[in-house]
């Protein structure tokens, strides 16, 4: 899990190029998609990384913008490197692939966080709590493959060459028992304790600074390593998220988060927060049930 050359990042560093050479050569999508028997469609989301395209495809599109020789099988090994499975394929039917596939190949990692504890921090029994809690519908089996990646995912934090991860948390996340008592101090603790990790910057969005920049909801801010790959965000919602890739969407999601850290808590006070949370929970101070005054 640890190589950074994720098939997802490949695949859409390779549609980047296929538009590139395409727009230089001066021909549209449509005339790609007659000469390959295929449809326009099909063409618009290999060059968007969206989908997947057969080393032999892109070899005939190449020929059609001019490319060949050691170029052109440079971008067909790309094409073959882009085909081989993640180490999440397995769990394609219970994860958004696109996203674990990006976050793999990240260098840095910005997020909000308005409701829960972000997959990359949680505890398995947090993670099993808030899966059941928010998919009633998910079996057993559905639930423990999901803790299963989850916890996956977690060694970006500790590889050789880990994830840069800086996350904001709303007050809210660290008020809600998720699992009950017990679980959610063993994770306040977890963070406390993730914290303390080099590549990990944590902080606490109090409820006193009122409405903030980032009252539109939760997101995720993913950077590469190479200059090629462009940023995404992946605004989360019910139905799975959106990924934005525009630059004026990068720009707002960046000026955004900005804004929220500035408002937050800094690092060591935050750390110091959730870990008197930890023995003195909010959800402690007024029982539940217990009259309003």
């Amino acid at each position: 899990m640890s190589e950074r050359r994720s098939p997802t990042i490949r695949r859409r560093r390779l549609g980047a190029e296929l538009r590139r050479l395409r727009d230089g050569a001066g021909i549209t999508i449509e005339v790609v998609a007659e000469q390959l028997e295929c449809s326009a469609s099909k063409i618009s989301r290999i060059e968007t990384g969206h989908t997947s395209v057969t080393p032999r495809d892109v070899r005939d599109m190449l020929r059609i913008y001019g490319v060949v020789g050691a170029e052109s099988e440079e971008l067909v090994q790309i094409a073959r490197e882009a085909r081989q499975k993640g180490w999440w394929h397995p769990y394609s039917t219970v994860l958004v692939g696109a996203y674990v596939g990006l976050e793999a190949a990240a260098g840095h990692i910005r997020a909000y966080e308005q409701q829960v504890v972000p997959g990359l921090l949680e505890t398995e029994e947090y993670a099993s709590a808030m899966i059941q809690a928010a998919r009633p519908d998910f079996t057993a089996d559905q639930v423990q493959q999901r803790v299963r990646v989850r916890l996956g995912r977690q060694s970006l934090l500790t590889q050789d060459d880990p994830v840069d991860l800086w996350v904001v948390l709303d007050e809210a996340v660290l008020s809600r028992p998720v699992g009950g008592d017990a679980v959610m101090r063993n994770q306040l603790r977890r963070l406390v304790e993730v914290a303390e990790l080099p590549n990990v910057t944590l902080q606490v969005l109090p409820f006193e600074v009122g409405a903030h920049a980032g009252m539109d909801g939760t997101f995720t801010i993913l950077s590469f390593p190479e200059s090629v790959d462009p940023d995404v965000v992946y605004a989360e919602n019910a139905t799975g998220g959106l990924f934005l890739e525009k630059s004026d969407e990068l720009q707002k999601y960046s000026f955004i988060f900005d804004h929220i850290r500035a408002a937050a808590r800094q690092p060591e006070e935050s750390i110091a927060h959730i870990a008197e949370l930890a023995e003195e929970p909010l959800w402690k101070w007024r029982p539940r049930g217990s009259p309003r005054t």
